[in-house]
C-alpha cells in the first residue's frame, strides 16, 4: 500500500514537472520581510502554489505563495515566497512538503530564513543569527509515520543539522558584507501565540538564543534527505520576558522591513559563494 504522504509528494512534483523546466541547485525559503527579494533576482520561471496539485497554501498576510526560479549571479536557485506553518493547522507532513519537493526539483543546498525573538539578553532588535543547531522538541517530528525509504533512512542522524562548511561561507560573507552576525541555537515552538515569559526562560535554560514558528522541521526533513542546509535569523524583537514591551506581529514586519537590504545583501552574497 503506498504511503499517502509520498503520493501526495509525487503528485506535486509531476505537477511541477509539467510547468517548469527550470532546474536548481539551492532552494531559499524566505521568512518575514525577505518576501520581496526574489522579485529582485533574475527571474526565468515562477509558479503559484494555487496552480499545484494537492499544495499546501500559505495563509499568513504578506506571503505571497508561489516558487520563483532564477538566478543569483551563476547561482540556479528556486526561491518560496511565503512558507506554510504548523499553526495555519496544517499537518507537519504537509508543512515541510515544499521542502522535500525542492529536493525532488534536484536541491543540493537549502537556505532557511526566519523572523525570530531573541532569548540570548546580548542580542538587540535588528540582529541577524546564524543558526549553529536547532531544538525542536516542543513540535512533532515530520519523520513520524511510516519512512518512505525513497526519501531517506528511518533513524536519520542529525548530529550536523546546520553544515559547518555553510556556516564557514556564512561568515565569511557577513565579512565581505560588514554585517555582524550573530551565532546561536534556534528554538521551534508551534505559535501562532507568541511565547510567554516562562517558555522564553526554558529556551534559555535549555542553550537557546532565539525562538521562533518554523525552520527547525524544514531543516529536519531536509536532512533526512541529504540536502545540505544552513539558516539564518532576523531577530525582530526580544522575547516576553527580555522586553517589557508587547510583543505583536506589526512589530516584527517593521524590524523585519527597516533591516530587510542588509539581510538580502548577506543572502546575495551568499548564493553568489554557493555556485
Amino acid at each position: 500500500m503506498e504511503n499517502p504522504i509520498f503520493a501526495k509528494l509525487v503528485t506535486c512534483a509531476e505537477c511541477v514537472k509539467k510547468k517548469i523546466s527550470f532546474k536548481p541547485k539551492v532552494g531559499l525559503i524566505l521568512g518575514s520581510g525577505l518576501g520581496n527579494y526574489a522579485d529582485k533576482i533574475k527571474i526565468v520561471e515562477t509558479l503559484d502554489y494555487s496552480d499545484i496539485d494537492g499544495f499546501p497554501i500559505s495563509t499568513v498576510k504578506g506571503h505571497k505563495g508561489r516558487f520563483v526560479f532564477g538566478y543569483v549571479g551563476e547561482t540556479p536557485i528556486v526561491a518560496m515566497q511565503g512558507r506554510v506553518h504548523y499553526y495555519e493547522g496544517y499537518s507537519m507532513s504537509d508543512v515541510v512538503l515544499p521542502t522535500r519537493l525542492m529536493a525532488i526539483m534536484g536541491i543540493k543546498v537549502l537556505v532557511l530564513t526566519n523572523a525570530a525573538g531573541g532569548v540570548n539578553v546580548s542580542y538587540k532588535a535588528g540582529d541577524f543569527m546564524m543558526i549553529t543547531d536547532h531544538i525542536a522538541t516542543s513540535v512533532p517530528n515530520p519523520l513520524i509515520g511510516p519512512n518512505v525509504e525513497d526519501l531517506g533512512t528511518r533513524f536519520p542522524d542529525m548530529s550536523e543539522v546546520y553544515s559547518v562548511r555553510l556556516q564557514s561561507i556564512i561568515r565569511k560573507c557577513a565579512l565581505n558584507c560588514d554585517i555582524p552576525i550573530q551565532e546561536g541555537i534556534y528554538v521551534q515552538f508551534t505559535g501562532p501565540s507568541y511565547e510567554t515569559p516562562a517558555e522564553v526562560r526554558m529556551a534559555r535554560a535549555l542553550g537557546g538564543d532565539a525562538v521562533g514558528m518554523s525552520t527547525a522541521c524544514e531543516a529536519i526533513a531536509a536532512r533526512h534527505m541529504g540536502i545540505e542546509v544552513c539558516g539564518i535569523s532576523c531577530i525582530t524583537n526580544m522575547a516576553a520576558g527580555i522586553s517589557d514591551q508587547a510583543l505583536d506581529h506589526k512589530e516584527v514586519q517593521e524590524t523585519a522591513d527597516r533591516v530587510a537590504s542588509q539581510f538580502e545583501l548577506l543572502i546575495t552574497d551568499l548564493l553568489k559563494e554557493l555556485a
